[in-house]
């Protein structure tokens, strides 16, 4: 059995047509041969101790997933390649190929980049990024 396809306004054929054209004018066609560089939701948020950063990464495995930090840009890379037995079967569609993603931040904040930590927890990458201590809020006491 084939699977079926939800039908596409109007609006979506237009919207994924420009989506493709600006991803061949930056290089990042999903037909490259590769996949492409392909992006991914992220939230940054920050409280009195921390930036945390959320990415949403659903189908990798921490193993695929490197997380970098260097002059205070902070880079999430991830790839996923094709199953070695998909290779060998009778395809009737196929979507899922090699997938690279990436991202990079210049965080708002500087932060004590030793104690940095990363979390993947059902598709969603949390990091945690201390704040330095010099750039913390601090309480001062009236006299």
């Amino acid at each position: 059995m084939l699977p079926t396809r939800r039908m596409d306004t109007p609006f979506d054929l237009l919207q994924r047509e420009i989506d493709r054209a600006f991803d061949r004018a930056w290089g990042n066609a999903p037909d490259a041969g590769y996949g492409g560089v392909a992006s991914y939701p992220v939230d940054i948020h920050e409280d009195a101790n921390n930036v945390i950063v959320e990415a949403e990464l659903p189908g990798f495995t921490k193993q695929n997933i490197d997380v970098t930090m260097e002059q205070g840009v902070l880079t999430i890379n991830a790839h996923r390649e094709m199953k070695q037995d998909q290779e060998k079967t009778e395809r009737y569609l196929h979507e899922r190929r090699y997938t690279r993603v990436s991202r990079s931040f210049r965080l708002p904040t500087p932060v004590d980049e030793s104690k940095i930590e990363c979390k993947l927890n059902e598709g969603v990458l949390t990091i945690h990024l201390p704040k330095r201590e010099e750039v913390k809020p601090r309480k001062i006491e009236v006299k």
